[in-house]
């Protein structure tokens, strides 16, 4: 894009840049600037008169006023073939199970996380903290009803829909391993946008099993299932 924009400045006759070289050419915070031109003060613009520059938007006026695109594509290299480059994690649950009424409560939650260099401490531990938490919904509470006439959904409301709230959840402890993983990018950077929800479910199944003896395969893991 910045060779296109600097390639309309020199072939534009009423531009500072005309028949330029477009290597001596810049674009910086939205002006086209002489690169011999003097290093702007902050907060100080380039006036046209000067013949140092001129705004990008002033240009592309000139010039009808067309916006200008570029494209480019992406892909994964061969290093993709070679490696694995996922996150990944471990997750323990406690669970307490009442022999009488088949009622599932989780006091205790430890998860661990390989997710690459962490960016951001606090919003990281955030994002495993609210997947962890709708991983016990979606083991425990969370089921959509369908009406077998029409397929409508006839619990589409937070009163019949049930989401965990504070007294479902009990103690929950995140960890990050220590990761440098040169080849998945330069920063080392993975995503963790789901990688919080994706073992709880299982490991409250399990951990249900261990407790009970009975294997739920169908979630949520209700009463009426346990009984």
């Amino acid at each position: 894009m910045r060779q296109k924009v600097i390639e309309l400045a020199v072939a534009d006759p009423r531009s500072f840049a005309y028949r330029s070289d477009p290597a001596q050419i810049t674009v910086v915070d939205g002006w086209l600037r002489s690169a011999s031109a003097q290093p702007l003060l902050p907060g100080r613009p380039v006036a046209d008169a000067t013949g140092a520059g001129e705004p990008i938007a002033a240009l592309v006026a000139r010039n009808g006023g067309t916006p200008l695109e570029t494209r480019a594509e992406a892909k994964p290299g061969s290093e993709r073939e070679q490696y694995s480059m996922h996150s990944f994690g471990a997750v323990f649950v406690e669970v307490r199970v009442d022999a009488d009424l088949g009622i599932v409560r989780v006091p205790r939650i430890v998860a661990s996380y390989g997710v690459g260099t962490v960016l951001n401490a606090k919003t990281a531990r955030s994002q495993m903290l609210g997947g962890i938490v709708w991983g016990v919904g979606m083991a425990l509470l969370e089921e959509s009803k369908r009406d077998p006439r029409d397929g409508r959904i006839v619990n589409g409301n937070l009163a019949e829909y049930h989401v965990p709230v504070n007294a479902d959840i009990g103690a929950i402890d995140v960890a990050f391993v220590p990761e440098s993983d040169a080849f998945v990018n330069s920063l080392g950077v993975k995503g963790i946008g789901e990688i919080g929800i994706t073992g709880v479910p299982a490991a409250i199944g399990n951990a249900v099993f261990h407790a009970t003896g009975k294997r739920v395969r169908d979630l949520p893991i209700t009463l009426d299932k346990l009984l």
